[in-house]
Parts: C-alpha cells; structure tokens; sequence
C-alpha cells in the first residue's frame, strides 16, 4: 500500500502528538523534535559566525583562535555559545555587555594576546612569575 502525505504550509509550526501504539506517530515526533533542534542550531550558528566575524578584526586573529575565544566566554559565564555570540553582536550595537562577561572577555583576550606571543598567561590562581628565576 502507498501513502501520500500533504503537509500543511505551516506545518514547521505544528506539535505532534502520537498515541503509544502508534510507531508512525512515534516517528513523526521524533522527526519534528529533532527538526526543531536543527532549525535552533542553525539559528545559533549566525550569530555566532557574526560574533566570531567580530573578534577575526578586533583581535586580529585567524577563525580557530576566534571561535575558541568565544567558547571560552561562553564556559567562563555558564551561557550558551548563542546568548554569548548575541551579547557580543548587541555591545557592538551599543547594548552594554553584561559585567560577568566583560570580564570573562578580557580574560580571553589576555589569553589568546599571550598565546600569540608564545608565553603562557597564568591561570586566576597562579603567580605572575615575578621574582621566579
């Protein structure tokens, strides 16, 4: 037997819900939970290639180092990649950064200067290195 399924236009938009029984219906809601997790990534994905677009010409550096920057906010403030990316995009933009993550970006920033001078910084907890022989 062959089915043919019409959709609706706003089908995107439309939860499912499937009976138990139903292993179609089970399907079909996984498929549309899956699509939407897919359709929020690639949301996400914009705003951070615009962020990281961002700090390639502040901090001139190369897309790895830029987008490890990012995820090294995004780790230090306990935010998704996402809201970080937008936060960077909106101070661009005139919004104020918010604090804990101006901090976080200077941390990195200081970080990837250091790196690219081949030193390491210390870490938060570390001494500066003065005094060491």
């Amino acid at each position: 037997m062959h089915r043919t399924a019409m959709l609706p236009e706003d089908w995107w938009d439309l939860t499912a819900e499937a009976l138990t029984e139903d292993p179609a219906g089970q399907d079909v809601v996984a498929l549309r939970a899956r699509v939407d997790r897919l359709r929020q990534a690639l949301a996400g994905r914009a705003v951070v290639d615009q962020a990281c677009g961002m700090v390639m010409v502040l901090a001139p550096c190369r897309r790895g180092p830029a987008g490890g920057l990012l995820v090294d906010i995004s780790r230090q403030c306990d935010t998704g990649l996402p809201e970080v990316a937008a936060a960077l995009v909106a101070a661009w933009e005139g919004e104020p950064l918010p604090l804990r993550m101006r901090r976080a970006l200077r941390r990195a920033l200081r970080r990837l200067y250091a790196e690219d001078r081949g030193c390491d910084s210390p870490s938060a907890g570390e001494p500066s290195g003065k005094g060491r022989p």
